[in-house]
């Protein structure tokens, strides 16, 4: 099948994001670097949807959308929306997409509660423009789990980051859905003049989640070994 993809970048450095297989992406310092590694990420993330495992070809990979940009795509900056996220949601799209992000924070919280000690890191300190860059479980936690209310208020609606990342999120699609017409939005005009929609919203969800669970299983083999460290994202 067709992995229908969208491309952003700036300059060279690329994120390659995956339309069809919501979150899944990659990265690389040239597009063809991103492309080479699309087949393994489809695998990786079918894995860990359903237990299935899809490995396309490198022929099947499709860009439909460009969008260059001038954020710190290296350091996974990212504002680009979709086109297809730009339409509403079907009900039965919408329930599948969040149970998805809820699997997502279910397992990133999992991941985090399988850490001997969250404090403890063979990470160096690395800085970028944003600042520190997360180098311990906590870090790394608590970073991925405090974008919720600022992820759903960029499509107004009232949210929080407190308690653990499951049940914030849990709380935020339950106030996204007292709204009136909730699975269509619209297209929101958000801070930093980005522009959000529900479909983005879920995408960025578990998409963010993939990112520091990949960074932190990475970070936590190291630290303590494949044999505490389980791999629930199906990265290896």
């Amino acid at each position: 099948m067709k992995i229908e993809c969208v491309w952003e970048h700036n300059g060279n450095d690329s994120i390659l994001y995956a339309t069809n297989f919501i979150g899944a992406f990659t990265r690389g310092a040239t597009k063809e670097e991103a492309i080479g590694k699309m087949p393994l990420e489809i695998a990786s993330y079918t894995k860990w949807m359903d237990g299935s495992i899809l490995l396309p070809l490198l022929s099947d990979i499709e860009i439909i959308q460009e969008k260059a940009s001038s954020l710190n795509i290296r350091d996974a900056d990212s504002d680009v929306l979709f086109d297809t996220e730009k339409t509403a949601l079907s009900a039965n799209e919408y329930m599948n997409l969040k149970a998805l992000a809820l699997k997502s924070a279910r397992d990133f919280l999992a991941l985090y509660e399988a850490f001997p000690d969250k404090n403890q890191s063979v990470l160096t300190p690395r800085k970028t423009f944003y600042g520190d860059v997360p180098r311990t479980a906590e870090e790394m936690y608590q970073h991925t789990k405090n974008v919720n209310a600022y992820y759903f208020g960029e499509i107004g609606t009232d949210a929080d980051n407190s308690g653990s990342i499951l049940g914030c999120r849990q709380r935020g699609f339950e106030a996204l859905e007292k709204q009136p017409d909730f699975l269509n939005p619209g297209v929101f005009d958000g801070s930093y003049g980005e522009l959000w929609s529900l479909k983005k919203l879920l995408r960025r969800f578990i998409w963010h989640d993939r990112i520091h669970a990949k960074a932190m299983y990475r970070m936590g083999i190291r630290t303590f070994g494949k044999s505490i460290i389980p791999d629930i994202f199906c990265f290896d």
